[in-house]
């Protein structure tokens, strides 16, 4: 029994086969790179669970560049130690292959379905000019013109069956990336990896900053300050001390403050009484002289 995908195979061109041909090369160069990739990362955890320390060192490039600049940079700041971006930069310059490969994994998805659509305009474009040649070309008599309507329609159903036929594959192992991408997602095992590269710099190496810094190394009294504590301290002291001074020089200043606005309220007090004493004055003053004046007017009167 004749496949019905198969017949429509038969039918394609050239060119039909040559788009099925690279879609079925992309794909089998995906798994392949997603495969290489996740047994490499695979490989550069096994060795960094096998590693006694940080004294013995790796066989890889990359964790050793990683071990090397990590102790560098804990040697002239250990205060200030980005671990994350120190593996990153190794990554970069040592894997650089692997990072583009991922790349290729990531982009296969859709480029596969770029390339079944390629496959589909170009089999209608094909199959459209073939009826339109069919249809606009020359009678001929007779049998002939059934001849040739049948070979017609055949190259424009080839046409068809190269449309439909990269769209069928392209779609199809569009799937199978996004599947292989779901159960064996080649970025999350490299952040995996990056993961557990990052702590074992901090737990075997001890690389992270310490979070403050240890004042006086033993209990009890009479301990031995550390040299960079005891600096650290002294700075610390003097610059509590200037702020002590300046705090007493602004209470000083404002205690004059004070002093001068209670001068100040007193004078207005004693102004406010004198004011007050003026006043009373002023005023038997004023009535002294209206007394004085209505005698004055009585005197001047006419008797009758």
């Amino acid at each position: 029994m004749d496949n019905p995908l198969l017949r429509s195979l038969a039918l394609l061109d050239t060119s039909g086969y040559v788009i099925i041909a690279v879609i079925l090369i992309l794909v089998a160069i995906a798994i392949v790179l997603t495969i290489t990739i996740r047994a490499r990362y695979g490989s550069l955890e096994r060795e960094l669970r096998r590693s006694g320390g940080a004294g013995g060192g790796f066989q890889s490039r990359v964790l050793n560049r990683i071990l090397s600049d990590a102790q560098d940079a804990r040697a002239s700041n250990p205060f200030d130690l980005n671990t994350q971006a120190i593996i990153e930069r190794a990554f970069d310059a040592e894997l650089r292959g692997l990072l583009v490969g991922e790349r290729f994994i990531k982009a296969s998805t859709g480029l596969l379905i770029i390339l079944g659509l390629v496959g589909t305009f170009y089999g209608l474009t094909l199959s459209i000019g073939r009826l339109v040649a069919l249809v606009t070309g020359d009678a001929a008599p007779g049998t002939e013109i059934t001849e040739s309507l049948m070979s017609g329609l055949a190259q424009a159903l080839s046409g068809m069956s190269v449309a439909f036929s990269c769209s069928l594959f392209g779609i199809v192992s569009a799937i199978v990336m996004t599947l292989i991408g779901v159960f064996a997602n080649v970025a999350d095992r490299r952040t995996a990896l990056m993961v557990q590269i990052e702590a074992f710099i901090d737990n075997e190496l001890g690389a992270t900053a310490p979070r403050q810094p240890a004042g006086v190394r033993g209990g009890g009294h009479g301990a031995a300050l550390h040299p960079a504590t005891s600096e650290d301290l002294e700075r610390l002291m003097q610059g509590f001390g200037a702020t002590v001074q300046q705090l007493q020089q602004s209470v000083a200043q404002f205690d004059a403050s004070l002093q001068n606005f209670a001068a100040t309220t007193r004078d207005f007090r004693e102004f406010n009484f004198h004011l007050k004493d003026n006043v009373q004055r002023m005023s038997l003053s004023f009535g002294d002289l209206s007394e004085t004046l209505k005698e004055h007017t009585r005197a001047l009167r006419p008797r009758g």
